[in-house]
């Protein structure tokens, strides 16, 4: 029993300043609890003159502890300093107006919070190289904060500003997408899981070209070196005969002409 109250204890949403947040966790614990009913409606003691019957009275009687256990668990869930300026209130509807009224803020804040909001949502696009999950998750973000604001926004809305802020990779999955399917039906589970799959599929195939493309790479730089060997070689080569050659011809040439100047510079006849 005493780990059941524990974990009641530790389930109670406490408050934080941060009374959007706060309410609505704190709403759909007293809801879950089955008495949030009793916070929208109030409850108000008869005057002494209404006659009521038996099970009138047990019904007020009823409303009466639901009211206790209620205002018991909005007491758990707030600061000793705050529950001192609120111990005068008698019901729990009484605390829970006096808690928005304080840190809810004002109307004229709200709508510039909205303002604000409405802008990103209209600015958002998926940058390049970022994933589904987290261009999804953004998004989801931008729009739960303007429904806490008071922003009235459907699925579609959301679905519809995924499908046109996608990076142009996505272009034909968005058109594949909006062909195949009821866009006012798709939800937004069903749009991330089909974004998810076309994704993982172009991270196949670039993954695949991206390999292919190196393989390519290796073997001609291979060739290209190979190549290169041979062709120093028989350079090599081809310079060293023809170097060869000219010195043997120049030795030659060099020979027979000096042979003929000797011969010329030599006259026979003059000598005799």
């Amino acid at each position: 029993m005493a780990s059941e109250n524990n974990f009641v204890q530790a389930a109670i949403p406490r408050f934080d300043g941060h009374y959007d947040h706060w309410s609505m966790l704190m709403e759909n614990f007293l809801r879950s609890k089955e008495y949030w009913q009793i916070i929208e409606d109030g409850i108000s003691a008869p005057t002494e003159v209404e006659a009521l019957t038996n099970a009138q009275k047990m019904e007020f009687e009823a409303r009466k502890l639901k009211d206790l256990k209620a205002k018991n668990y909005l007491f758990q869930a707030i600061e000793r300093p705050i529950l001192e300026t609120i111990l005068c209130k008698e019901t729990s509807k009484d605390i829970w107006d006096s808690m928005r009224k304080k840190y809810q803020g004002t109307a004229r804040v709200k709508r510039a919070q909205l303002q604000a909001l409405r802008r990103d949502f209209e600015t958002l696009q998926m940058k390049e190289g970022e994933s589904v999950m987290s261009y999804c998750a953004r998004t989801m973000e931008t729009s739960n904060k303007m429904r806490f604001h008071g922003e009235k926004m459907n699925d579609v809305t959301i679905v519809e500003k995924i499908l046109r802020s996608l990076t142009p990779k996505y272009d034909y999955v968005v058109c594949s997408i909006e062909e195949s399917k009821d866009i006012d039906e798709l939800s937004l589970d069903e749009l991330q899981s089909s974004l998810l799959v076309h994704e993982q599929k172009m991270n196949r195939n670039s993954t695949s070209e991206e390999q292919a493309l190196k393989a390519y790479t290796f073997i001609s730089s291979n060739s290209r070196g190979r190549g290169r060997g041979r062709g120093r070689g028989r350079g090599r080569a081809d310079r060293g005969n023809r170097d060869g050659g000219n010195k043997e011809g120049c030795g030659n040439f060099r020979g027979n002409d000096y042979g003929k100047g000797r011969g010329r510079d030599f006259d026979k006849s003059k000598a005799a």
